[in-house]
């Protein structure tokens, strides 16, 4: 049995690697924070394929929700999947100080509390498999999203540092960094917008959650044992 936690698991990508790993002999853990519904028909599909999976309902830009996650995870966990994220599209002068705060809190803060909380009974089995989900702009920034991609910026050093403090103990932690995904997000472009950036792209299309959740299956793998501290673009070559 492997138990494998997965933040932010009612986003596209979340559902989509949740997904990708339910079989049996897989113990899933779903945390959401407000999409019940869509954490319902993720852990329905899991469980139809053999999987055992819990709901985790926990707001992660609150100490409360954090102990929360924490208290309702009752097995050591062995795959940990760092989906939760927030966005803001803006100029950054136009950002006030609390959205700022809670966007490192989400991106940052909680996905390094939450691996500090779990990483004590990898090292002492000595075996563990951490990914988080960054972004293009965590290597590249963006204009009008500024604190985004400071944030996944400083989430890809966290995985390069800690995957040298815990390789010896058989620990790998990674990150995926995709470029434009097809999902919810891309909701508040237009399609107008959405055609410019499109063309912009080498692979002439927006990647799916799926193509995602593959890449963070592969480095969960056995085959990926040796991959530690690296960030896998899925950008279709489009470089942001």
């Amino acid at each position: 049995m492997t138990t494998t936690l997965i933040t932010g698991s009612s986003g596209g990508i979340g559902a989509a690697v949740a997904k990708a790993l339910a079989a049996p002999g897989q113990h899933l853990y779903l945390h959401y924070h407000q999409g019940e519904k869509e954490a319902e028909k993720v852990r329905a599909y899991c469980e139809k394929q053999g999987a055992s999976a819990h709901l985790v309902c926990a707001n992660l830009q609150a100490d409360e929700g954090i102990a929360v996650l924490f208290a309702s995870v009752h097995d050591p966990v062995d795959h940990l999947v760092l989906v939760n994220g927030q966005a803001y599209y803006g100029l950054f002068t136009d950002m006030d100080d609390r959205e700022l705060v809670d966007l490192f809190t989400l991106n940052v803060t909680a996905p390094m509390r939450i691996v500090k909380h779990f990483l004590p009974s990898m090292i002492s089995r000595k075996y563990g498999r951490v990914v988080a989900i960054s972004s293009i702009w965590g290597d590249v920034g963006a204009a009008l999203e500024v604190a985004y991609s400071a944030a996944k910026g400083g989430l890809n050093q966290f995985v390069r540092a800690l995957s040298k403090e815990v390789a010896p103990s058989n620990v790998t932690v990674n990150g995926v960094a995709p470029g434009v995904v097809d999902t919810k997000m891309m909701n508040a472009f237009s399609s107008e917008e959405k055609a410019e950036l499109q063309a912009a792209i080498p692979a002439g299309r927006f990647g799916t959650p799926e193509e995602v959740a593959g890449a963070c299956s592969y480095l969960l793998s056995p085959e990926a044992s040796y991959i530690n501290g690296h960030i896998l673009s899925v950008n279709g070559a489009w470089g942001g």
